[in-house]
């Protein structure tokens, strides 16, 4: 399953914002306008992520509990929506049905430390059961199928931490049996229709990837095909067809964009089924039962479907009319008679939509923020430029509404990965930035994905060099339009955002009025050796990305903020989560006593039970309303009082 593995090998390579600044989904906006309390933004969210049960009779939904994040069900059809789970402390994002009917499944970590461990709640009697309860362990969710409604499939660090195992748990045992041993270098399991492990992608030292296959769990792995390090980012196995006997890849060798193929594993023959020059496929639409492919999704400037089967083409084109925005399928029952379907809008909240089939009618469930829409909100606008190189960078702005577009202050906001991307859609920080007064500006800098392999490879041993150059020339390309003023420029992130945050007042300080760097690295060698465990066996690719620790350390200080403190001049916000795992808490420390030392202007926010991200609302919005009024003190935007709520 090509997004669970993307996920899972993003997840170890990737420095993303996974809680809090971007696990928030809201939608908002201004028309100069009053101020949208940042509650309304950064709060908890009314009701989002619906599921369907699997016979369809049941809704289940996110939604707080005694201020705490919950899962809710509710009978289709009826009121009597409740409260199944009662988690009192952090709140729970993921969860699903069980086949059952009867039981909702979710992991759930201690303070942001990553250890997912999997739960299951009886919705009758709340009664919860840890399904694994271990310490210091990570768990992640490989499949289950509505065809063996009592096994699941996972995946655990348990023997190793730097490996995961995967094992066969019985749900109306719980028992947990060893499927498939990590020998060491394994990012990513497949298991097939029967939910036996098949399939693996392994890493190998140059930095590609293999992908092994096996007849069964008693054969011996065979490698099927490798990915070389130019194409590890762009391609990877989606999962089996039914039949077992051929494989769904999505695949970059010998073109620029990650493609899907169709690959009959006997032969070793491929064949095209969707595929873009430039665009890499991004989502994979599967029927259910037959496991063949019905649609697929390309994201260019927004999500665009392309139906490939002719049996759910009358149902994409009636779902397209139910509402406005990008939408996507996001839970069938088990007779896919009814499907759950969520509309993205920029300029709302999002709307959830349950779609009868047989009917052909969508029925409004409810909307995530429904406060949202009682104030005007931006429009997020697609941009694109030409990097001093001549690289083509494409990106979105978010302006302030009913103001005109001239000699506005500016927030470079650089999103973290960096192998992701931003998209088109609700984006609660762009509606926050442009209701305070700010252009609102966010760039797909090369290394961000989706556009093909070629604009990844370009920013190959490139942070903080031309990776940091696709940044100072949007901000060029703003103040070249007369939309931004050019004394009034910040730079904002998370994560690799953070860390850009931090190059941006050092590299480049004259060109920012202030930097603010959430749980960026400082020194690209302290955050090189001190990575999970678990992403150990990645690290010849962050290794041929960055660069290599010893063989390569005087490059890598090259390239590291804290080795140029000196040079910074401009107001600086440095925020960290003290159990964050991925960028640990010593490289905002480092930072921090460097600008000490130096006697330099800076303020400091430590959160002791938060992780990569600020998952509790509380923290969400302590971290916003110090952010809002530094950004206010340097740029002279608009923010919220937090003590009385009143209008600056």
């Amino acid at each position: 399953m090509y997004q669970m593995y993307r996920r899972l090998v993003a997840l170890t390579l990737v420095l993303s914002l996974v809680a809090g600044l971007a696990l928030v989904l809201t939608s908002c906006g201004s028309r100069e306008a009053r101020l949208i309390p940042r509650d309304v933004l950064f709060g908890n969210p009314e009701r989002m992520r619906a599921r369907l049960s699997p016979d369809g009779g049941k809704l289940a939904y996110i939604a707080p509990s005694n201020d705490v994040l919950n899962v809710w069900v509710r009978t289709v059809g009826e009121s009597d929506d409740k409260a199944v789970t009662h988690d009192d402390n952090r709140g729970i994002f993921m969860y699903f049905w069980a086949q059952d009917g009867e039981n909702i499944m979710y992991i759930q970590d201690a303070d942001g430390d990553e250890n997912w461990l999997l739960y299951s709640v009886d919705i009758e009697t709340g009664d919860v059961t840890a399904l694994t309860p271990f310490e210091n362990v990570q768990v992640r969710i490989l499949d289950y199928s509505k065809h063996h409604p009592n096994t699941m499939v996972i995946a655990m660090n348990q023997q190793d931490p730097r490996l995961h195992d995967v094992y066969r748990l019985d749900l109306a045992t719980g028992e947990l049996t060893m499927a498939a041993r990590n020998p060491g270098n394994i990012v990513g399991w497949l298991t097939d229709f029967d939910l036996n492990v098949r399939g693996a992608v392994a890493m190998n030292p140059e930095g590609g990837m293999d992908l092994v296959v096996r007849e069964s769990e008693d054969s011996v792995w065979e490698k099927l095909l490798t990915w070389g390090p130019d194409d590890v980012m762009t391609s990877g196995p989606y999962g089996f067809s039914k039949d077992g006997k051929r494989m769904y890849l999505v695949d970059s060798r010998d073109v620029n964009a990650g493609r899907l193929v169709e690959l009959d594993i006997a032969t070793g023959d491929t064949k095209v089924i969707a595929e873009d020059p430039t665009y890499d496929i991004d989502d994979v639409m599967l029927n259910p039962d037959t496991y063949e492919v019905e649609a697929v999704s390309f994201v260019r400037d927004r999500r665009e479907w392309v139906v490939l089967d002719d049996a759910i083409a009358d149902d994409f084109e009636a779902i397209s009319a139910l509402d406005e925005g990008e939408y996507g399928v996001y839970s069938r029952d088990n007779a896919d008679g009814t499907w759950l379907v969520a509309f993205t809008k920029d300029d709302g909240p999002v709307a959830y939509y349950s779609f009868d089939r047989a009917s052909g009618e969508g029925t409004f469930l409810f909307s995530h923020r429904p406060d949202l829409e009682n104030y005007d909100l931006a429009k997020m606008e697609p941009f694109s430029f030409e990097a001093r190189d001549g690289l083509t960078v494409h990106g979105y702005v978010t302006y302030p509404v009913g103001i005109p577009r001239e000699g506005l202050p500016l927030v470079l906001n650089v999103h973290g990965g960096p192998w992701v991307r931003d998209n088109w859609g609700y984006n609660p920080e762009a509606q926050w930035l442009a209701n305070r007064g700010y252009v609102s500006m966010q760039v797909n800098y090369r290394g961000s994905t989706g556009y093909g392999k070629n604009f990844v490879i370009a920013a190959d041993r490139e942070w903080g060099g031309k990776m940091h150059d696709d940044l100072v020339d949007a901000v060029g390309w703003a103040v070249d339009r007369g939309v931004a003023d050019p004394e009034r420029v910040a730079i904002y992130g998370a994560s690799y955002g953070g860390y850009a945050a931090l190059v941006g007042a050092t590299f480049t300080p004259d060109l920012f009025s202030c930097a603010v760097a959430a749980m960026g690295p400082s020194d690209l060698i302290t955050f090189l050796n001190t990575v999970p465990p678990y992403w150990e066996s990645t690290l010849p690719i962050m290794y041929r990305r960055i660069g290599h620790p010893e063989e390569d350390a005087e490059f890598l200080k090259s390239r590291s903020p804290l080795y140029k403190v000196d040079q910074i001049q401009i107001p600086m916000l440095i925020v960290h989560g003290a159990n964050d795992p991925r960028v640990k808490q010593a490289e905002s420390e480092q930072i921090v006593a460097a600008l000490e030392e130096k006697g330099l202007e800076y303020e400091y926010l430590l959160f002791e039970d938060e992780g990569h991200g600020f998952v509790k609302p509380e923290n969400r919005l302590e971290f916003y309303a110090a952010t809002e009024e530094f950004l206010a003190t340097h740029l002279g935007g608009r923010f919220e009082a937090a003590a009385a709520g009143a209008d600056k």
